[in-house]
C-alpha cells in the first residue's frame, strides 16, 4: 500500500464520519443548496472525475451523483455490470488498483458490503458506498439534512423506523448514534435488523413489535418498501406479514404533532405507506429526494480535495 492510498478517506458507512464532520457536512449541504438556488456558480472539482459503478440499478443515486459532479465542475462516468470486470473475471482488488489510478473518486452501488470494503482497501482514491444490502449511508445524509431544514437539530429527538430491518434501518441505527437521537424500530418477527448492529447501537435504538408504540411521540417517522431489490420472489409473503406495519394516518397520529414523514423512494402507496400520508402535509419525501443531490455534493467536496 503506497502513501497516497493510506491517506484516503472513504465513506462506506455513516460511522466513517466523526460527529463534528457529520454535522458540518449537513450544514455544508444546506449552504450548497442555497448557493445553487441563488444561481451562484461553484466549481471546486474542475477536471475531477467520479467513477460510478452500478451493480444495482438506481434512478436517484445515478442522477444525484452525476448532476452533483457536473455542478461542482467535474465529470461522472457511469459503469454498468456490462462495462466493468468487477468481481467477474477480474478480482475486485485489481479493479480497484486500476480504476483508482484513472479517476479521483469511486461510488459503488452493489449487493455485498464486502465488495465496497475490498475495493476501498485497494483504492488510491476515496470510495463511496452508494448502497449495499447492509447500509445506505448517502440516503441518511439527505434525511438528516431534510430534518434540520424543517425542524432544526435532531439531537435528543425521537425517530421511528417502521417496516423491514434492512439496509435503510441499519443506516438509521448508525445515524442515531452519530447524531445522538433515539430510534424506535418496529418490524415483524423474523425481519429484525442485524443483531450485532443493534447491540452496537446500545440504548440509542429499541426494538418494538407494535408500530403504534414505536411511533408514540416520534418527531420523525420513516419507512421503506417491504421487498427490496432482489427480494421480488418474497413479495406475496412479505405483503401478508408486513400488512400491520403500514404507516397510516392513525400511526402518524401517535407521533408528535409536528412529526415529519420520510421515505427513501420508490414508494408503493397502499403497502408500506398510505397515499394520504405520503401525499399529506407531514410528508417531506420530495425534498428528501432532492437533498440527495446537495448532501452528496457536500460529501464529494469533503472527500475529494482532502481525501488523497
Amino acid at each position: 500500500m503506497d502513501a497516497r492510498q493510506s491517506q484516503c478517506r472513504h465513506f462506506l458507512t455513516l460511522l466513517d464520519l466523526h460527529e463534528d464532520e457529520a454535522l458540518a457536512l449537513i450544514d455544508r449541504a444546506i449552504e450548497l443548496k442555497q448557493m445553487l438556488k441563488a444561481g451562484r456558480g461553484y466549481r471546486p472539482l474542475l477536471q475531477r472525475t467520479l467513477a460510478m459503478i452500478f451493480e444495482k440499478a438506481s434512478t436517484r443515486t445515478r442522477v444525484s451523483f452525476e448532476t452533483g459532479m457536473a455542478q461542482l465542475g467535474g465529470h461522472a462516468i457511469f459503469l454498468s455490470p456490462r462495462d466493468t470486470q468487477l468481481g467477474r473475471g477480474e478480482p475486485i482488488e485489481d479493479s480497484a488498483r486500476v480504476l483508482s489510478r484513472m479517476v479521483d473518486a469511486v461510488m459503488i452501488r452493489t449487493f455485498k458490503q464486502e465488495t465496497v470494503e475490498r475495493f476501498a482497501a485497494h483504492s488510491q482514491v476515496p470510495v463511496i458506498n452508494g448502497l449495499t444490502d447492509l447500509y445506505h449511508p448517502c440516503q441518511l445524509l439527505a434525511d438528516m439534512q431534510t430534518f434540520k431544514e424543517h425542524r432544526g437539530e435532531i439531537r435528543g429527538r425521537r425517530a421511528a423506523w417502521i417496516g423491514d430491518g434492512n439496509n435503510m434501518c441499519h443506516s438509521f441505527m448508525e445515524a442515531a448514534q452519530l447524531f445522538d437521537f433515539e430510534l424506535r424500530i418496529a418490524c415483524p418477527k423474523g425481519f429484525e435488523p442485524d443483531a450485532g448492529l443493534l447491540r452496537a447501537a446500545g440504548d440509542r435504538c429499541t426494538l418494538f413489535r407494535d408500530p403504534f408504540e414505536a411511533a408514540d411521540g416520534a418527531h420523525l417517522v420513516s419507512t421503506d418498501v417491504w421487498a427490496s431489490m432482489g427480494q421480488e420472489d418474497e413479495q406475496v409473503r412479505r405483503r401478508r406479514l408486513f400488512a400491520p406495519f403500514q404507516v397510516t394516518n392513525e400511526v402518524m397520529a401517535r407521533a408528535a404533532d409536528d412529526a415529519l414523514f420520510m421515505h427513501c423512494l420508490p414508494a408503493h402507496r397502499g403497502e408500506e405507506v398510505s397515499a394520504s400520508v405520503i401525499d399529506g402535509r407531514q410528508s417531506v419525501v420530495w425534498e428528501q429526494a432532492e437533498n440527495r443531490l446537495h448532501a452528496q455534493k457536500a460529501l464529494l467536496e469533503f472527500l475529494i480535495p482532502t481525501g488523497c
